[in-house]
């Protein structure tokens, strides 16, 4: 029995009203291969503007890498109010980037990020880069929004390939031996 495993390009976004980072990988099966990964600068100007430049940079992104899915981390509790109103508007501004390309988005926790790349929700921000580089083969050093864009993308891609998996043990088989 042969398995078809589909290839599937995933957009990991790592929202920031300052700077939003956005990490594309390829999965197909258990195997990731790192695609191109950036950081879009909003530093400057009216707040407006910075969502503007989030929001187009975003819709750029998916226009020249065509992924088919897109992750990104959900908004925690912040202990500073305004701060966590404007990132859950940049949040929502590079969602629409990706919204107005017709993709399903995915959101994930900061600890369900963790988790998955790492295997423990608590860990450093140091070991999700570590790990990112380590999964992906990357050398350079990367900037720790784009590894936290890539990790919400290995993230998604790991949940993805579990749910698939335990959709195929679920499949019911006839049970032999018991009868009424």
């Amino acid at each position: 029995m042969s398995r078809t495993t589909e290839k599937r390009r995933i957009l990991g976004i790592d929202p920031g009203s300052v700077s939003t980072g956005y990490g594309i990988v390829d999965a197909e099966g258990n195997r990731l291969a790192h695609v191109h990964s950036g950081r879009i600068d909003a530093r400057g100007g009216a707040f407006a503007d910075r969502l503007r430049r989030i929001f187009e940079g975003i819709s750029a992104v998916v226009e020249e890498y065509e992924p088919s899915e897109v992750a990104v981390e959900k908004v925690f509790v912040a202990r500073n109010p305004d701060a966590a109103v404007k990132l859950g508007q940049a949040r929502g501004a590079a969602i629409c980037g990706a919204l107005q390309a017709a993709l399903p988005v995915h959101e994930y926790s900061p600890s369900e990020i963790k988790q998955a790349v790492v295997g423990g929700g608590r860990a450093a921000k140091e070991q999700v880069q570590h790990m990112v580089a380590m999964l992906l083969t990357i050398r350079e050093p990367l900037q720790s929004d784009q590894a936290d864009a890539l990790a919400v993308a290995i993230c998604h891609a790991h949940t993805a390939a579990s749910a698939v998996a335990m959709a195929r043990q679920a499949v019911p088989t006839r049970r032999r031996g018991w009868r009424r």
